[in-house]
């Protein structure tokens, strides 16, 4: 069974990147779609971005568009967010999951990763 372990989360000022990376074990993650999903205290949770198997197609919430890249590269078993130009409402607790499925719907992704905290001070 593949497991997801995210990492390079942490705190940034507004304006700042950071790149988060989602890193599988037990299993190849070439077979998968990936999503990035965000939750926030008191908030519903969010799918910001997701990546097909091949990295081919992407597709970002608006919210992110512009400023997030999602990336993946199959070799090394992880899909990357490369998040640019941070701002305090992307403060979160970021998730990322696998599908068997492209899809926006959290329902459908079958193993998600514990999730990093990302913290945008303005």
């Amino acid at each position: 069974q593949v497991q997801l372990v995210e990492s390079g989360g942490g705190s940034v000022q507004a304006g700042g990147s950071l790149r988060l990376s989602c890193a599988a074990s037990g299993g190849t993650l070439s077979t998968y779609f990936i999503a990035w999903f965000r939750q926030a205290p008191g908030k519903e949770r969010e799918q910001v971005a997701r990546i097909s198997t091949t990295g081919g197609t992407t597709d970002y919430a608006s919210s992110v568009k512009g400023r997030f890249i999602v990336s993946r590269d199959n070799a090394k078993n992880t899909v990357y967010l490369q998040m640019n130009s941070l701002k305090h409402e992307d403060t979160a607790v970021y998730y990322c999951a696998a599908s068997n499925v492209y899809s926006y719907r959290d329902y459908l992704y079958q193993i998600w990763g514990q999730g990093t905290q990302v913290t945008v001070s303005s």
